[in-house]
């Protein structure tokens, strides 16, 4: 079949050509060459007749648009005993990662311009991958939300309904009133109802981590959910709804599209109770919980459905000493990043999601809820953030694989189909076959609801 950019005669100099790959992007699959100039894509088709300082021979490989993942936890300041921000860049980019959005429960918290200022300056040039930053919204900083919401590296505002890992909560719908009130930019809601998980305390089992999802259950999320939904409808405001994890909350957020989009995990769509409880112990615990396999039918479903609109990984990686420890004292929380496009991969090639769909979720979908600058699609104009696959390819996922300080993940020995072969961001090569390359270069990624003027 002719393309129709075979039609335009280039005789353009391009820094860096992909060759006879497969691209996917929003006009479908398509075999075709990819041109870049000076970081950003120039020129989609046959580039046969052209030169170029480097050619990277895609012969039999799907290039993505560069998967973003808007849901990780970096640790840098305050944990970088499990993860800092190099370390997490790494396990990015060998992920097939281009971009990450870090979440404020540092320590110090990412909750002022100074909190901010400071990790775009230690992420600069030292992440392998492009970043933003998540500003914590609190009772206490609701009223500067406005401003900080517009820093550079800031992706918007994170809100804790329900007590998480680190000290960020805004339990009470009076104080998400105020902070929804305060900003003109879609919010992030860990959404779990705090007096319910307080009253149900006394549901967790001593060393017994499947006891986890019986104490946090879905009655938590559905509450705050639909307590959540009610608030963004009164002030007229956008909300995200991170790592939804029940059925019953499938047709809340179904309703109300208009204001609320929905962030699944591939943890919740791959593991279920009690088996994931039985094979990883505290391993598989964190917020909120893996459930058992009624409510990971319903998410597929909503998948199917559209109703979702990103995935991410929510990475959030402990030591092995820390996730060792008997429950309820080991930490809720498992490394992601590196692991969402094998995995995910793995579900396309067994025929639960579209290639082009899983490309919807990861990077023409955070770059449309987020609205970010010149990254999502494979497109004239935008930045040249690639993730290189094999869609035929078979591994076994390893710890020793794992780039993460942490040193793990719940994946250990799962066999997949479909792996990431190359991470190109702004036309820098970072990774190929599983060897980081070059220096870091990472660069906050921007927004379109935060441009200023010159």
């Amino acid at each position: 079949m002719l393309d129709i950019y075979d039609l335009v005669t280039d005789i353009t100099m391009y820094d860096l050509i992909l060759k006879n790959g497969t691209v996917v992007n929003h006009d479908g699959i398509i075999k075709r060459d990819v041109g870049v100039i000076n970081g950003q894509i120039s020129h989609l088709g046959n580039l046969d007749s052209t030169k170029a300082d480097k050619v990277i021979d895609c012969t039999g490989l799907h290039i993505l648009p560069g998967v973003i993942d808007s849901q990780v936890h970096l640790r840098e300041p305050g944990g970088e005993h499990k993860e800092d921000l190099e370390t997490g860049g790494r396990a990015a980019v060998k992920g097939g990662v281009t971009a990450v959005f870090e979440m404020p429960n540092t320590n110090p918290l990412t909750t002022n311009q100074a909190a901010m200022a400071d990790k775009v300056k230690r992420a600069r040039n030292r992440m392998y991958c492009d970043f933003a930053f998540y500003i914590g919204g609190t009772r206490e900083n609701a009223d500067e939300l406005s401003k900080l919401e517009r820093l550079e590296g800031c992706c918007g505002v994170k809100v804790f309904m329900g007590s998480s890992t680190g000290d960020l909560l805004v339990d009470d719908d009076a104080g998400v009133e105020h902070i929804l009130s305060q900003i003109n930019r879609r919010a992030a809601f860990h959404s779990e109802d705090e007096a319910r998980l307080i009253a149900r305390e006394g549901e967790r089992i001593d060393d017994d981590p499947s006891s986890h999802p019986i104490w946090r259950d879905a009655e938590a999320a559905r509450l705050c959910t639909e307590r959540l939904l009610r608030i963004a409808r009164k002030t007229g405001k956008r909300i995200h709804v991170l790592h939804v994890s029940t059925a019953e909350e499938i047709p809340l957020l179904e309703a109300h599209k208009d204001v609320a989009s929905v962030e699944f995990t591939p943890q919740h769509l791959t593991l279920a109770a009690p088996e994931a409880y039985e094979m990883l112990g505290t391993y598989t615990q964190m917020n909120p919980p893996i459930r058992d396999g009624r409510h990971r039918a319903a998410l597929w479903k909503a998948l199917e459905n559209g109703v979702v609109d990103v995935l991410g990984s929510d990475h959030a990686p402990h030591t092995i000493q820390e996730k060792e420890q008997p429950y309820p004292m080991s930490p809720s929380g498992m490394p992601g990043v590196q692991t969402l496009v094998p995995i995910m991969l793995s579900h396309v090639n067994q025929g639960r999601l579209s290639l082009e769909r899983f490309v919807d979720l990861t990077s023409h979908g955070p770059s449309r809820i987020f609205q970010i600058r010149q990254k999502g699609r494979i497109a004239a104009g935008y930045d040249a953030d690639f993730t290189i696959v094999d869609m035929n390819g078979e591994r076994t996922i390893e710890n020793s694989w794992i780039e993460s300080r942490c040193g793990w993940t719940p994946f250990d020995g799962s066999k997949v189909k479909g792996w990431p072969i190359g991470t190109i961001i702004r036309g820098r090569t970072v990774m190929w076959d599983d060897e980081i390359i070059g220096e870091a270069g990472g660069q906050p990624v921007g927004f379109l609801e935060t441009m200023t003027s010159a």
